[in-house]
């Protein structure tokens, strides 16, 4: 099957279908067609995994784990250097993949490709290389203490679908970097993108086998893995309902737990703000990616003086917006990812509307291309203002205080991203600090990200926990503590 025109790629004359990858390729319990989210069309059938499957996968990492832990750090990072090197050699195929079967726009996809999974790389190889792994506590009159960072065992990867490489990766490239053996389990509607091609890539790589397991399938394998008493640690990216599911099931076995979950963030307009300038930033936080993005901009909070300028320009920008395949037009919106996702988005459109809110834009959609939508007139109590809409959806709500702006703003269970707008800094920064949310950025849009940064939410986003920048070396490593005497201390019994 043909995928790409790049000269060496990845899947081309190699025989995937119908396999997962653990201890090398071999077929699946079952089957699952990987489909092109704008036409439905077959794209291949990818292997799924049993419940029996990953116990088998799991048990395999855990026997592999000594002896890639026991590997010299430099040799970890000679193999992801490599793996770094054919993701840019590859990156039209994983590009070409991502359009299809995420339903992701060429320029979103080279960008989660080219700049965040390659910047993870790049992160994690730097730290593999110079932090310090080590500290010495005490080491005189015959008594040494030292800690080390030593590596938790097997984790459990569970990835989404909105962007499918880079949320597995930036838990696999870590787990993988500081010792940790790993089984993945990507989402089922992005099978390809975001495991069979991951495989490849460190298949090709050199990474030793049993090392990396991807199981690919739905919720069976997914419970088999969070309930395996040979996983040490699950990283899961996801929606709020399954991660508190994961985080009840992972606690009775005291797993550590790395949920990074939803979001409701609120984007906040203060009346010195620039109209036009916050409008560009809320379209992109709101209709990014058809707004399926956990950090989309996604209650827009305005100063009642300007709420009117502020909608009708954001409404400018939705109506400019074209949604449409983007495998095969330049578009700006792509396809909704499954019909029942977007028979969510619009009932909650229509449910807001009921309930007395505007449509100043959009509230259409053909099959699951569904338009930019901006609503008008929304409040608390109203879906659009009370849920994570996980589409393009602008709901508009106005205030006329700051304390009401930041009332409003942490009126919600979630605590993920927020932006605020205005021309005096120092007033943005006093409102931004009472923001109950793991990330605020001042005149900036909602959904940004940084391989440096310690990425997460509070609340319902998140328990606490954090990828990215430095936090990734605390997450999946543990600390090991010895003590040495040169004869043994003389107890009083």
């Amino acid at each position: 099957m043909t995928t790409t025109s790049t000269s060496h790629a990845l899947l081309n004359n190699f025989d995937w279908q119908g396999k997962i990858f653990t201890d090398g390729w071999r077929a699946g319990s079952g089957q699952a067609v990987a489909t092109n989210k704008s036409t439905g069309a077959s794209l291949g059938t990818a292997g799924t995994a049993s419940a029996a499957d990953v116990r088998a996968a799991a048990a395999s990492a855990a026997a592999h784990q000594p002896a890639w832990a026991q590997t010299s750090r430099q040799d970890r990072a000679a193999i992801l250097k490599r793996a770094r090197a054919l993701l840019t050699e590859h990156a039209d195929e994983f590009v070409w993949w991502l359009v299809r079967e995420a339903g992701s726009t060429v320029p979103k996809a080279q960008f989660e490709v080219g700049v965040l999974t390659a910047g993870y790389f790049d992160k994690i190889i730097a730290d593999l290389e110079t932090a310090a792994f080590e500290e010495t506590i005490a080491d005189k009159d015959g008594f040494r203490s030292v800690v080390r960072r030593v590596p938790l065992g097997v984790v459990g990867v569970i990835g989404p679908f909105n962007f499918p490489l880079i949320l597995c990766m930036r838990s696999v490239i870590p787990a993988l970097a500081f010792g940790n053996t790993v089984v993945l389990k990507p989402n089922q509607q992005t099978s390809v993108c975001s495991g069979v091609l991951v495989a490849r890539l460190f298949e090709a790589a050199g990474l030793p086998q049993g090392v990396m397991h991807v199981v690919l399938g739905d919720v069976e394998p997914g419970e088999a893995l969070v309930e395996d008493p040979n996983v040490a640690m699950i990283a899961f990216t996801g929606s709020t309902a399954v991660g508190r599911k994961i985080g009840e099931a992972a606690g009775r076995t005291l797993k550590r737990v790395s949920l990074e979950l939803g979001g409701n963030s609120p984007f906040i307009v203060l009346e010195d703000a620039d109209i036009e300038a916050a409008a560009r930033c809320g379209a992109w936080g709101s209709f990014l990616h058809q707004g399926q993005i956990c950090m989309a901009a996604s209650r827009h909070l305005v100063h009642e003086s300007i709420a009117e300028q502020y909608a009708a320009a954001l409404a400018e920008h939705a109506r400019n917006l074209v949604a449409g395949d983007p495998a095969e037009n330049q578009v700006h919106l792509g396809p909704i990812i499954n019909d029942a996702q977007r028979e969510r988005v619009d009932r909650i459109v229509k449910d807001t509307v009921a309930k007395g809110a505007k449509v100043a834009a959009g509230g259409t959609h053909e099959g699951n291309f569904y338009a930019a939508t901006v609503l008008t007139g929304v409040t608390p109590g109203m879906r659009a203002f009370d849920e994570e809409i996980f589409g393009p959806v602008a709901p508009i709500t106005t205030f006329t205080s700051d304390e009401e702006a930041i009332a409003l703003a942490n009126k919600t269970e979630y605590g993920l991203s927020a932006a605020v707008h205005s021309a005096s800094l120092p007033h943005a920064r006093r409102i931004a600090e009472r923001l109950r949310t793991g990330m605020v950025h001042i005149n900036d849009q909602t959904v940004n990200d940084d391989p440096r940064i310690p990425f997460g939410g509070v609340g319902a986003s998140g328990n606490g926990s954090r990828q990215g920048g430095h936090a990734s070396l605390d997450e999946y490593t543990t600390w090991h503590w010895s003590t040495e005497h040169d004869t043994p201390p003389m107890y009083p019994f």
